[in-house]
């Protein structure tokens, strides 16, 4: 089964894609205006190389308030999700591997629609690192490996081992949005 036709809500996250784009750019502004941070480390320190960082919308059903606010868009669309648990923007920098774990619980499914993806470079080889692709910027789980796309949703199930790299020239930013199965 196609995955929009199993989640009709897929079809409405990319169908707003802009509008979400729009609002983490104006943060992305807003940080550089004020020479300050937004987007705080992942706390799981243990698990990735490099740099990731994330800015909450909700986490774990509590609204963060402050954060809806800069982000209007984004957090009705969030909230519209059924069963939506946690919803944010994850930033993977440049050269920052999230290295093979997996998730805490089986009640819930991830849900990503990208928004800013680093270009494939030419020629480049990271076998060495995950030997299953040559890809850019990347996500493993367990054997399929998934390609951002911009203005593109998918669902995975983040119980089973997965990773994701980054060894673009640029941060790759997606909608990350946890669900009740």
């Amino acid at each position: 089964m196609d995955q929009r036709e199993q989640f009709p809500f897929l079809q409405t996250l990319e169908e707003n894609w802009a509008d979400v784009l729009e609002e983490l750019n104006n943060l992305l502004y807003a940080e550089s205006e004020a020479n300050v941070s937004l987007f705080e480390p992942w706390h799981e320190k243990d698990i990735y190389e490099g740099d990731w960082d994330v800015y909450g919308l909700y986490a774990f059903g509590k609204k963060l308030k402050k954060n809806c606010d800069r982000c209007p868009k984004t957090a009705a669309l969030v909230k519209s999700v059924p069963g939506m648990t946690t919803a944010g923007f994850s930033a993977l920098a440049p050269n920052t591997h999230i290295k093979p774990h997996v998730g805490y619980t089986d009640e819930v499914l991830r849900c990503h629609l990208g928004l800013v993806i680093p270009d494939p470079l030419p020629d480049h080889d990271r076998r060495a690192t995950c030997p299953l692709t040559s890809e850019t910027c990347g996500l493993r789980v367990d054997n399929d490996i998934y390609r951002w796309e911009p203005g593109v949703a998918f669902v995975f199930d983040d119980t089973i081992e997965h990773e994701a790299w980054n060894w673009g020239n640029r941060t790759r930013f997606v909608l990350l949005i946890d669900f009740k199965k």
